[in-house]
């Protein structure tokens, strides 16, 4: 079954501000950091994500990253995949991912306690 394609748009929309009140979320940053880790850049569900919320919040979370330009969404009807707009991204911000990348390793280094 293929998409419709993305739900919307907003690759070059987003300022700087817009990304980083984005990211400032530990769960949408959990998500990045998980989607750029992933290099062959497969489509994911919302519901792959291992995030404590619930499903509203979960919704809320992704509509956020879709809006700051950070994440495509390709609505499939009755569920939508997720995928990282790698490229935007590194032409945007050159090195983001790679810091969020390493955020996620080293809490998973220390515990997750940050130190």
């Amino acid at each position: 079954m293929t998409g419709s394609g993305p739900v919307e748009d907003d690759a070059g929309k987003a300022d700087l501000g817009t990304v980083f009140r984005a990211l400032a979320d530990e769960h949408r940053r959990t998500v990045i950091a998980e989607l750029a880790a992933d290099v062959s850049d497969r489509e994911r569900t919302c519901n792959s994500f291992a995030l404590p919320v619930s499903k509203q919040t979960q919704t809320h979370h992704f509509r956020v990253l879709r809006e700051a330009g950070l994440i495509h969404e390709i609505n499939y009807g009755n569920r939508k995949g997720i995928r990282l707009r790698r490229a935007e991204i590194n032409r945007w911000l050159p090195g983001l991912l790679d810091l969020l990348t390493a955020e996620r390793r080293d809490a998973g280094a220390d515990g997750g306690t940050g130190m």
